[in-house]
């Protein structure tokens, strides 16, 4: 997988939100994990953290391997922080910045999620 994968994917802050994607019902998406959700040609890794109430989006794909797997990776908290743990390799990003956690890699794109009527939307820019 090459780099222009990784460049398909920026950070979407919620006032730069024009398209809420219905990625699916909330039923579909494990507690306190994640599943993968696909819009356009982006992978986008949807999490339920239900031991914070709260819903997060970020791409797929870890930086570090270029492998589409932080959708299954172990959610947390550290000082605070949501975070997933890539599980090839268990680097950490934070589900709120995208901020690699535990070393030096680029951050990755975190996207707004919004619930309405029991289905799970995740904001795009485009």
């Amino acid at each position: 997988m090459s780099l222009s994968v990784l460049n398909t994917y920026a950070r979407v802050a919620a006032s730069d939100v024009k398209v809420w994607f219905k990625a699916a019902p909330i039923s579909k998406f494990p507690k306190n994990g994640g599943a993968c959700i696909k819009y356009k040609d982006k992978q986008i890794a949807v999490f339920n953290f239900t031991r914070e109430g709260t819903w997060y989006a970020c791409q797929n794909l870890c930086p570090h391997k270029m492998e589409m797997v932080l959708s299954r990776g172990m959610i947390g908290e550290e000082n605070m922080e949501a975070k997933v743990a890539c599980p090839l390799h268990k680097n950490t990003f934070s589900l709120k910045t995208g901020e690699n956690l535990n070393g030096t890699l680029d951050p990755i794109a975190t996207y707004p999620v919004k619930i309405e009527s029991d289905f799970v939307y995740v904001g795009f820019s485009e």
